[in-house]
């Protein structure tokens, strides 16, 4: 509903079409009122605020034909719309809009398409409005510079009858110092106070577009995702088994002899699944320690420019309270003119080492916009999405470190970047191509980073996410550099095993599915067998992962 209640007046000698007509705008949130006759109705625009006249058509029939276009004038403010309710067909509406009605609704007209129509003019006429706003703006600035014009002209007339005098001069000089001193001050208060509210509406931008709202939300959020994880954690996973065998023992010493065989069923079947956790946890630990640290959080930064003029897409306006400009449906204004800040988008994926200073990952996360419905609805209002910054961060490295797009893969989900990561000297991880390396009922293990900002704090504790939040002002980048600083950006750690191996992917459970978007999965002989590109929320068993062999077009000289 709008902030501001639009004022609806009706027109109407039936009593009960005007009690419904009032029962239907009231109840969108609209300010409404009646009147029977078109001379009350013409009294109500001349003392208030009309926004739209609803006037029967065989009333509008009595008047002059221009009387419906002087409506739109009367009143405390203009550009007043017209609705006419016409009795017949096509005849009334044509005789309508002949009378300079806005529209004409013809029965059997329904509430939803009277409210419908209703929004369309208060559109029209709130852009109308927008329009006359920016005309008399731009007038108001062509006077003024018309006197600037005119004073500088005088200027030089005085500055012509000073080089007469002697005494005129030096005043005129010193007049001319001041007035240059004064401006560089302006100037200079200006861009201070331009780059304060730039820094400032980037971290409101940052919350409206990223979803980081508050730093109370951000926590709340934080520590559920801490709660999923540690659900999925193998550590937590033992602790469970461990607890539920201590608990089946203290109750067989306490059972009667007919519950006594069940209880060391269970006992039993409970103890073999801890052994079966504590043995791959055992074996995964080495595969883990030689693989995790070339396995990175990338981070894509995306503008938006628009097709023809490669101009980028901005914020209309700033508000004083440092909030992107809204227009009266309260939606945010968007232009490609000015020096507002860009619109940004920031996803999160994950990547790994596969060659000299290459690094492999899915196609939809190296460029966010594949195969996105929402992505694909801004393209289609001809703005082309493309990277502002790719950055990747690994495991106990100084700082990210800048990637760019080398290749995407026409068979798979698959892409490869590049940048200058020889220096953090990781290993390439080790890739097995052969259909033979993915075998159905292996164990596996699946490495990455998770996809929302919460999810990736969630390794931090509460304090230290205070502390991120509150620095970072809600801005994705300065999140996740702080998560670097603080020695916090490592891969979520999972095992599973492959339920199903088909020509172009890999499916297999997982004790988590939060993500990991480009991660490895790496089987029990520490190799590569394939890249995650799909995780069903809350349904494990079905994850997916593109055949290693589908990167190797990729990796060729």
């Amino acid at each position: 509903m709008p902030s501001k209640r639009e004022n609806i007046l009706i027109v109407e000698p039936d009593e009960t079409l005007r009690q419904q007509l009032l029962e239907v705008l009231r109840s969108a949130g609209y300010e409404a009122s009646s009147a029977a006759t078109p001379e009350e109705g013409f009294r109500v625009v001349q003392t208030g605020s009309v926004d739209i006249f609803l006037l029967a058509a065989d009333l509008a029939d009595v008047l002059c034909c221009n009387s419906l276009s002087e409506i739109k004038g009367l009143g405390s403010t203009s550009n007043t719309r017209v609705i006419l309710f016409a009795r017949g067909g096509g005849g009334d509406r044509a005789r309508g809009l002949d009378l300079g009605a806005d529209d004409v609704l013809t029965p059997p007209w329904e509430p939803a398409e009277l409210l419908a129509r209703v929004r369309v003019q208060l559109r029209e006429k709130h852009l109308l409005e927008d329009l006359q706003l920016k005309t008399r703006i731009a007038e108001e600035g062509q006077q003024i510079a018309h006197n600037a014009f005119q004073a500088i002209a005088v200027t030089e007339k005085m500055t012509r009858d000073a080089f007469s005098l002697g005494r005129a001069l030096k005043i005129g000089v010193s007049a001319l110092l001041t007035v240059a001193a004064v401006i560089s001050i302006i100037f200079l208060l200006f861009t201070r106070r331009a780059d304060k509210e730039t820094r400032r509406a980037y971290s409101v931008i940052a919350q409206l577009e990223h979803g980081v709202r508050t730093e109370e939300a951000l926590v709340a959020e934080t520590r559920k995702a801490r709660d999923e994880l540690q659900q999925s954690d193998v550590t937590e996973q033992k602790r469970q088994l461990q607890q539920q065998t201590d608990d089946l023992r203290q109750k067989i010493s306490g059972a009667d002899s007919s519950e006594v065989a069940a209880l060391r069923k269970q006992l039993d079947d409970t103890t073999s699944r801890l052994k079966k956790v504590e043995t791959q946890s055992d074996a995964a630990e080495g595969v883990i320690r030689a693989n995790a640290s070339s396995v990175c959080l990338l981070h894509i930064s995306v503008s938006l420019l628009d097709k023809d003029s490669r101009r980028p897409l901005r914020y209309g306006a700033i508000n004083p309270d440092g909030e992107p400009l809204k227009d009266s449906d309260g939606n945010i204004v968007y232009t490609l003119d000015g020096r507002a800040p860009e619109v940004r988008e920031d996803f999160f994926g994950t990547g790994f080492i596969v060659a000299d200073n290459a690094v492999l990952t899915n196609h939809h996360v190296a460029q966010p916009w594949w195969e996105n419905d929402a992505m694909s609805a801004v393209i289609q209002q001809g703005l082309q999405p493309t990277i502002s910054e790719l950055t990747a961060y690994f495991p106990d490295a100084a700082a990210g470190v800048p990637l760019s797009v080398s290749q995407i893969s026409d068979q798979a989900d698959l892409a490869l970047l590049r940048g200058d990561i020889s220096s953090l000297k990781r290993p390439i991880l080790k890739l097995d191509g052969r259909k033979e390396a993915a075998i159905s009922g292996q164990p596996l293990i699946s490495l990455g980073y998770a996809t929302g900002i919460s999810a990736i704090l969630a390794r931090a504790g509460d304090e230290a996410v205070k502390d991120i939040v509150k620095s970072a002002a809600g801005d994705p980048k300065r999140i996740v550099e702080a998560l670097q600083q603080r020695k916090l950006i490592r891969p979520l750690v999972t095992q599973g095993h492959i339920g199903d191996v088909l020509s172009d992917k890999i499916v297999y459970d997982a004790q988590t599915t939060s993500g990991s978007s480009g991660g490895p999965l790496i089987n029990r002989d520490g190799q590569v067998i394939g890249v995650t590109f799909a995780v069903v929320k809350g349904f494990g068993g079905s994850n997916f992962g593109v055949p290693i062999r589908y990167a190797q077009p990729l990796l060729k000289p």
